[in-house]
């Protein structure tokens, strides 16, 4: 990485401060939410993608929101802002895409983003549009959900509804070695990526094209962390900005990674 873009990411961390926020969690209050499920029509330009879902019981715990929309918008406008001033990549930055896993639209994004798959409920058809969208070269990234005692299956949920997407799907360890760590910014090691939850460290999981880890990755698990924590809130000063530096670097390597695999 050079010392030209870790300035930048620096700066925009900071300057992230000034911009207002939407929601914010639990006890950090904030207004409500205004779900717009189609900000960013497509153009050619990349834009985020976040999936929606029937949420599971225990799954509305923050503010009534379902678990799908924990972190939404700020999470994917601020990684948005981030991508478009470090890199080359036209991007739409107010890119609130929200679309269920059978949308037909959902293939004119080639990456999406999915929080809390512990409260995660698919019907048969969405889990074949979702099969659909990973084998025609979709990404997609797990984030934020863990085993935590609530009405809800943790990734024991989360690895029943994958195996209704492939029923033979084996969900590999991630290792420091992958080219996603590697894409844009240099990630030297798993261990610098922060922890939200502080219960533990986080499991980064893979899901391989015919489970062989040398071919395409398909997604990304990040279990037991919620890296997008870092990137709602990188405007409040709630979290260190080495910390959310750190994050904004995983996101962008894992959106670089999906435009170029």
């Amino acid at each position: 990485m050079s010392r030209t873009r870790l300035r930048a990411l620096v700066v925009l961390c900071v300057c992230l401060a000034g911009v207002p926020l939407l929601a914010q969690r639990g006890f950090r209050g904030g207004p409500p939410i205004d779900f717009v499920e189609r900000a960013a029509p497509y153009d050619g330009r990349f834009a985020f993608a976040r999936l929606k879902f029937v949420t599971a019981p225990g799954g509305y715990y923050y503010r009534g929101l379902p678990a799908w929309a924990h972190g939404y918008p700020n999470a994917e406008n601020h990684l948005s802002r981030i991508m478009s001033e470090v890199s080359a990549i036209k991007v739409i930055e107010d890119a609130r895409n929200v679309l269920a896993l059978d949308d037909p639209e959902l293939f004119k994004f080639p990456v999406a983003y999915m929080a809390e798959a512990g409260y995660w409920t698919m019907t048969d058809k969405e889990a074949a549009g979702l099969r659909a969208f990973l084998l025609k070269g979709g990404f997609v990234i797990f984030d934020d959900f863990r085993d935590d005692g609530r009405n809800a299956g943790g990734y024991a949920n989360f690895e029943m509804q994958m195996k209704r997407v492939f029923p033979n799907a084996r969900l590999l360890p991630m290792t420091h070695d992958h080219p996603i760590y590697h894409s844009f910014f240099e990630i030297p090691s798993l261990d610098l990526i922060p922890q939200s939850y502080g219960s533990g460290p986080p499991t980064y999981l893979g899901l391989f094209e015919n489970n062989d880890p040398k071919k395409r990755l398909m997604a990304i698990i990040n279990f037991n962390t919620d890296v997008a924590d870092f990137w709602e809130f990188s405007s409040q000063g709630f979290y260190p900005i080495a910390e959310g530096n750190e994050a904004y670097k995983l996101g962008v390597n894992y959106m670089v990674y999906a435009l170029t695999h």
